[in-house]
């Protein structure tokens, strides 16, 4: 297995494609050697694809799994008495969820990968912090939504800890002024899922100073652009109501905690060191850069789970690599959003044969 180690040792967006091929494609590979000796069912979908293991590893040739079959199937490849905290993606009433077992080893590597991305964009120094969210979403310790996830990993960068909406998640506007005025003029952190910023902070908030501070938000897009609410309308709205021009929009989900695709100062979403992307047609070929289609996402985070290669139901587009004009290397993209019911059935079946 590779020294996951090794790479915390390097900024997180340093490799350029001809040194982080190699050893992402060898990672991915190890991980697929592991979760088929760990996982049963695992090993019984790659010997429906028929998969083999390739001489000369590449990311294109790593056996993916759709994101949904988590929804469907419990995976995992660690011992359940290994198994410290599962967490579920957000769902409506009456859809089924995803649930991910995370071991101690996972759950560190995430962590580890999580800090190191969002130290990139702000600091080493922990800042005060303001979470558009309420204190009841950390409730169940043992149990995580997506959101309450979420919470927990980047309230590990803040300090002074303020949650800015009551229970309903009504906005507090009084303890968000009281956070202004006692931070002000300093650093700060502000964190939140991007439909809570926008429904309960943007449209709750009376004009406050918060120029000094930088906002990482994700998810929620879907109920945002039902709105007509555009990345760019977000970013004016905070600009103009309390004067937030550091604002980082990230894509992510529960099934790949961690390695999650930060949004640059030019507006591109950012594969790291330890994440990548492919985006593929209907066919599931392999698209060129500049053509739209279903993106998967890799990561080598995963140990507890085989979640290391996943199609999504997301329409993306590759825009660049290692060229991005903020400076960072990787591979750089937009997402469009969700494919319009997008669903990739078929190794549920294998699992079942």
């Amino acid at each position: 297995m590779f020294n996951f180690e090794k790479w915390l040792e390097a900024d997180p967006y340093s490799w350029p494609r001809s040194e982080k091929d190699p050893l992402f494609a060898g990672a991915m590979d190890d991980l697929t050697r592991y979760h088929a000796d760990h996982c049963a069912s695992y090993q019984k979908i790659l010997r429906a694809l028929g998969h083999r293991a390739a001489s000369s590893p590449s990311i294109e040739a790593v056996p993916f799994l759709p994101a949904r079959l988590f929804k469907e199937v419990d995976l995992t490849s660690s011992d359940p008495s290994q198994i410290i905290k599962t967490m579920t993606s957000s769902g409506t009433s009456g859809q089924s969820v995803s649930r991910i077992f995370l071991d101690a080893a996972t759950s560190d590597r995430q962590r580890q990968a999580l800090s190191r991305l969002v130290a990139h964009f702000i600091g080493k120094k922990r800042l005060p912090m303001l979470i558009i969210d309420s204190q009841e979403a950390l409730a169940k310790r043992d149990k995580f939504s997506a959101r309450a996830a979420g919470v927990k990993g980047f309230s590990l960068f803040g300090e002074s800890l303020t949650f800015a909406l009551n229970e309903d998640l009504s906005l507090n506007v009084e303890r968000v002024k009281a956070f202004a005025d006692k931070h002000h003029g300093a650093a700060t952190l502000i964190f939140g899922f991007t439909f809570l910023v926008w429904d309960s902070f943007v449209n709750g908030l009376k004009p406050l100073p918060f120029s000094n501070a930088t906002l990482i938000h994700g998810g929620g897009w879907k109920r945002l652009t039902d709105k007509a609410v555009s990345n760019a309308r977000f970013k004016e709205q905070l600009r103009e109501i309390c004067g937030l021009t550091r604002v980082f929009n990230y894509y992510g989900m529960i099934e790949q905690s961690g390695s999650i695709f930060l949004e640059c100062e030019k507006g591109h979403l950012h594969c790291s060191n330890y994440s990548d992307i492919i985006v593929r047609d209907s066919q599931l070929r392999i698209c060129k850069k500049g053509e739209r289609g279903l993106v998967e996402v890799l990561s080598v985070l995963p140990l507890s789970y085989p979640g290391h290669a996943l199609l999504t139901e997301d329409e993306g587009e590759i825009l660049g690599e290692d060229d991005c004009p903020c400076g960072r290397n990787g591979r750089y993209f937009t997402i469009y959003g969700r494919v319009a019911q997008a669903e990739v059935r078929g190794c549920s079946d294998a699992i079942a044969a």
